[in-house]
């Protein structure tokens, strides 16, 4: 078993490279320490490794055997923990569920990874995944046991408790000798993609790389034992899972499930919880921002935020600091391809760097910039961000040929994702690729736009997309939300934005809405701004 020292000074245990072993240094290290709260429920590290023992113990007298594939599809939950630690200690694979994923979507994954038993809740939030599972009437042949982790049980199924109480002193047994046997090589998830481009992808990660990468990101973001992180990213996500469950187990950091982002409850459980540590991206912390009753409520106990998965606005991390009263801010970049985690910036970044980048390379990984034919770029110049090193998925499971697509046979992989880098190896990310669109023959980067835009007074979130022209092929179409101030006049605003870029870059359109539509991870659903954008414009 590989070891990750953490840096002199701090803990001096050893990080192991797996999860069951990872939960068992949590449980001795910091046995007392508050692991969890999930309203009024709440477990130190001890219990919470004993209940993740027990669970296991229960998948093993369940028949779940080593490389069997057990899914959980429900909103972030302290059971969720518990039923994924304990799928990683007997030796199987987790496949986490998409909670927006409608029956259909749910079984196509559920097939695809030939899912054996599936973790997931009635009526919690409104949700009722067993009945839109059978409704859809996708056959799921793999699939032996629905065990309900909250609400009501339904036929065919176990409650939750029942399933722990499942587990015997044979099954825990054999249990721990299967938790001994893990390796941080193992496949550890199977993480679906979003399935905005196509059908979802099942992405094959490791454990060893998530803890590795993990472990970095939480030392930049300055965790210790006794912090409290708030997770709304959802547990389903590379930015829940692997940036959030996984550092408060490294760190005996409480963690502080939010199983829907609404504003006036974030802030409310900031002020309640003692929130001291919270990521996100920046849709997030946007509304927070601009939301006209911040002032009522106290976030004096917010020290550090790591915000990424998309482009961050200079203005955004400059408010974090100033409104919310984040002492520490530092972005990063990655995706669920690259294990989660690709770049970072450092505690010692000065602010202009962490505002306009997403940090360096992780020590371990290699980094280049080519153009469309493939030719590495100069310093300075945009190019497509290949990524080569630990962090490189497997593949796509069960697709060798969107595998070699993505990995060339030199081990560099494709993000798909444009950007900048610096002398020092800084990267600015432009926008995603599929997202450019050219106007009169030059290059838009709606994240460019955006970041530009939100310098207005009275632009509080924005979002931009191309849309066609006759003349110039493509432009910018620009979706706003207001802040408290007032909604901007377009025409104004318009003309503001003349003034502040090219030409080429100023959105021909501009609409007003409500809310921008985010997905569970929060990030802005370009698809349907389109489709709305196409309906206005019909």
């Amino acid at each position: 078993m590989r070891l990750h020292q953490e840096r002199e000074g701090e803990m001096t245990a050893p990080i192991p490279d797996n999860f069951p072993a990872l939960v068992d240094r949590a449980s001795r290290e910091f046995a007392s320490t508050e692991a969890i709260s999930d309203g009024d429920f709440s477990l130190n590290f001890a219990e919470l490794g004993q209940e993740i023992q027990k669970a296991a113990g229960a998948l093993v007298a369940s028949g779940v055997s080593r490389g069997d594939r057990v899914a959980v599809w429900a909103p972030n939950s302290w059971e969720w923990v518990v039923a994924a630690m304990a799928v990683f200690r007997v030796g199987a694979v987790l496949v986490p569920v998409n909670t927006r994923f409608k029956g259909r979507e749910a079984a196509f994954v559920l097939n695809k990874a030939k899912v054996k038993v599936l973790f997931t809740v009635v009526g919690f939030l409104g949700n009722d995944y067993v009945s839109d599972l059978r409704n859809s009437k996708e056959e799921v042949a793999s699939l032996e046991k629905i065990v309900v982790l909250r609400g009501d049980i339904l036929e065919g199924t176990i409650s939750f408790q029942d399933f722990l109480a499942r587990s015997s002193t044979e099954a825990l047994k054999e249990a721990e000798i299967r938790a001994m046997d893990v390796s941080g090589s193992d496949l550890g998830l199977i993480m679906f993609t979003s399935g905005t481009t196509g059908v979802p992808k099942g992405v094959m990660v490791e454990q060893s790389p998530i803890i590795r990468g993990f472990s970095h990101y939480a030392r930049e973001l300055g965790m210790r034992q006794g912090d409290r992180m708030l997770i709304v990213n959802p547990f389903f996500h590379a930015f829940g899972f692997n940036g959030a469950i996984n550092p408060c187990f490294i760190h005996g950091a409480t963690m502080l499930p939010h199983p829907v982002f609404d504003v006036p409850s974030v802030l409310k459980r900031i002020q309640d919880d003692r929130v001291t540590v919270f990521p996100g991206p920046p849709a997030i912390f946007q509304g927070l921002i601009n939301d006209r009753h911040l002032d009522d409520y106290d976030t004096s106990t917010l020290r550090s935020a790591l915000t990424g998965a998309a482009s961050v606005p200079v203005e955004t991390v400059m408010d974090m600091r100033e409104r919310l009263g984040f002492e520490t801010v530092i972005t990063a970049y990655g995706m669920t391809e690259t294990h989660g985690l690709v770049t970072i910036c450092t505690a010692d970044d000065p602010p202009d760097v962490v505002a306009n980048t997403s940090g360096k390379a992780l020590p371990g990984l290699e980094l280049k910039l080519v153009d469309d034919d493939d030719n590495e770029v100069e310093l300075g110049e945009p190019g497509e961000l290949l990524v080569r090193g630990y962090a490189v998925m497997r593949g796509y499971l069960d697709e060798p040929e969107q595998t070699a697509e993505t990995i060339d046979e030199q081990g560099w992989m494709r993000t798909g994702d444009i950007c900048v880098m610096n002398a020092d190896g800084y990267i600015d990310i432009t926008d995603r690729k599929k997202d450019m669109f050219i106007n009169g023959g030059f290059n838009a980067y709606p994240a460019e736009i955006e970041s530009i835009m939100l310098e207005h007074p009275e632009v509080g979130q924005v979002s931009v997309i191309g849309v066609p022209d006759e003349r110039l092929g493509e432009v910018g179409a620009a979706f706003i939300v207001a802040t408290p101030a007032g909604p901007p006049d377009l025409s104004e605003l318009a003309e503001w934005c003349r003034r502040e870029m090219a030409n080429y870059k100023a959105p021909r359109y501009f609409w007003l809405i409500d809310e921008l539509p985010l997905n569970p991870s929060n990030k802005v659903l370009k698809t349907e701004l389109r489709a709305r954008a196409a309906a206005l414009l019909t």
